[in-house]
């Protein structure tokens, strides 16, 4: 039997395997706790498909930012890029219709993903300061983008809130990001630079170079994330005064999932099914009567436990 289990933990199936009993516990757990509250309130194939759409949505700005966490590098700018390329899509669609929709959330996204990463290049401070303050800058952008043609998505265009176009948008953007994962030199370098960056250095990695590629994916995948947020929401008022950071966390679980099962090799399968089991356990407590309030709490201590059970601690260690 033990070395039955050995095999298992060995096989690259395993991590997927566990995940999906995970969420089936939760589901069970939830299922049997609504039907005594609130019968019918949850688990049902509708909702499922529910849970399923929000969990595509930060999973896929997951994606972009597991570049930069895998490199042990953090990105504070996130909410506030989603905001300002949601705004942005919204504001030329008068002139460019659907290419307003699509193309024009991800080019903000990638533009501001690489003035990210081009000024933590000069400024050389760690990432989270430098990324806090760019936060600060785009939430005000925000608000004057919002002035250009309002807050408001015309519901011709929100395709993309549903199925099946946010799938195909979805399942796109996950299969470039699997492919720069396993086939390319950036997924390679990114995770030499995050298990020991002098290391990476010493075998002739340009460690800067790919810490700003980092951060661009991050903003490119924001801004593709945005397609989805805005066509499920429909709308998007600017934040400000650092309101936009509660964008931040929910694809930053995601990306943990995928961190902490990568090592058997589908990061992105972990993420969507990390972020779906979230998005499931935020509605289940939605449907016993739990608050707002009580829901953040459980955010965050999932947070802090993905975090604690995934962090490799290192003697010496130096925040990036």
């Amino acid at each position: 039997m033990q070395s039955f289990l050995k095999k298992a933990r060995q096989s690259q199936f395993y991590g997927v395997a566990l995940l999906i009993l995970v969420t089936l516990i939760i589901w069970i757990i939830f299922w049997l706790l609504t039907n005594v509250i609130n019968p019918g309130s949850f688990g049902q194939p509708d909702k499922m498909l529910t849970y399923l759409q929000r969990g595509l949505i930060y999973s896929v700005g997951a994606c972009g930012f597991y570049f930069v966490v895998v490199q042990g590098l953090f990105d504070f700018s996130i909410g506030s890029m989603i905001i300002l390329s949601e705004l942005m899509s919204i504001a030329f669609i008068p002139q460019a219709g659907w290419f307003s929709v699509i193309v024009i959330p991800v080019l903000t996204g990638f533009v501001l993903g690489l003035v990210n990463g081009l000024v933590f290049k000069m400024l050389r401070i760690p990432s989270m300061i430098v990324t806090v303050g760019m936060s600060l800058i785009y939430e005000a952008l925000s608000v004057w983008a919002s002035g250009i043609n309002g807050t408001t998505l015309q519901s011709e265009f929100s395709i993309f809130g549903s199925y099946p176009w946010n799938l195909v948008f979805a399942l796109a953007c996950f299969f470039v990001t699997g492919f720069i994962i396993k086939y390319t030199k950036i997924g390679t370098y990114s995770n030499a630079i995050g298990s020991n960056e002098l290391t990476a250095k010493n075998m002739g990695v340009n460690v800067d170079k790919y810490k700003v590629i980092a951060l661009t994916l991050t903003g490119t995948f924001c801004g593709a994330m945005a397609v989805l947020y805005l066509g499920y929401g429909t709308a998007q008022t600017p934040q400000t005064g650092m309101l936009s950071q509660s964008l931040n966390f929910l694809p930053l679980m995601g990306v943990f999932f995928g961190i902490a099962f990568k090592r058997y090799g589908h990061p992105i399968v972990a993420i969507v099914i990390g972020e779906f089991m979230v998005s499931m356990m935020l509605a289940g407590f939605i449907a016993i009567g739990v608050s707002t309030t009580v829901n953040q709490i459980v955010t965050g201590i999932t947070v802090l436990l993905i975090l604690a059970l995934t962090t490799k601690r290192r003697n010496g260690a130096v925040v990036k």
